[in-house]
């Protein structure tokens, strides 16, 4: 399965890394067949009709739409681990599963305030293309949460998820499968007061993850593989 969102008057657009992979890897040569996604819910079969040095074009065959992946948006805000590998680990394995959008969150007790967005994008990609999906997950800029809150109105249902002092319900049992959802997960320690605070006076809601604590990356894990199976029901 190869990736590109150029696929312009019937004509697909590989970029220099793909097109590498193609001739060096795959020794593929004009003529020959390429399955394709454009990462915007198409597949595409077509056939290679230019090969050059940083370029190959195909010209597409057949297309085939695929739906949407559930019935509504799955959004999570997560701020990125010390140890980057936790969230690359992270990014890979909810793209497999299924994600519409991650940004990356910049909160008061972050370990880590830099992201290299090209390498983050490259594992969104390569875990599109490895698990057969034709859609390829929104990664935004690292945001500020102030920010994340203050553009969160597009989401009606709306939770974060922390180590509350006291019992909250769990996200099971508040999640509805058919509405746009946003879930903030926040640094390895947790929320500040007063972001946990700013949430709630914005129409967010407190859910448990259960009673264990989770890392980060297990916690934004457990919400994507929790939402989909809802989905799914």
């Amino acid at each position: 399965m190869f990736y590109t969102p150029e696929i312009i008057n019937g004509f697909a657009k590989l970029d220099e890394e793909e097109s590498r992979h193609l001739q060096t890897v795959l020794r593929h040569k004009a003529g020959d067949r390429l399955q394709l996604t454009d990462g915007k819910g198409h597949f595409y079969t077509a056939e290679i009709s230019e090969i050059g040095k940083k370029q190959v074009l195909a010209r597409i065959l057949e297309t085939t739409p695929v739906p949407a992946e559930r019935r509504a948006r799955l959004h999570v805000a997560i701020a990125p681990t010390k140890n980057i590998d936790r969230l690359e680990w992270f990014l890979e394995k909810a793209t497999e599963m299924g994600i519409d959008t991650i940004t990356p969150l910049l909160c008061k007790r972050s370990e880590r305030e830099t992201i290299r967005p090209d390498r983050l994008e490259k594992i969104l990609v390569s875990a599109m293309k490895q698990s057969l999906r034709a859609y390829l997950p929104v990664l935004n800029p690292l945001t500020p949460f102030a920010k994340v809150i203050a553009d969160a109105g597009n989401y009606p249902q709306r939770f974060i998820a922390w180590c509350a002092s006291e019992p909250v319900p769990h996200l099971k049992s508040m999640a509805q499968p058919s509405v746009d959802t946003l879930v903030l997960i926040g640094p390895e320690g947790d929320f500040s007061p007063e972001e946990v605070a700013l949430a709630l006076g914005n129409g967010f809601l407190a859910i448990s993850l259960g009673a264990a604590r989770l890392r980060t990356e297990t916690a934004g894990m457990f919400v994507v593989a929790a939402l989909n199976w809802q989905a799914e029901g």
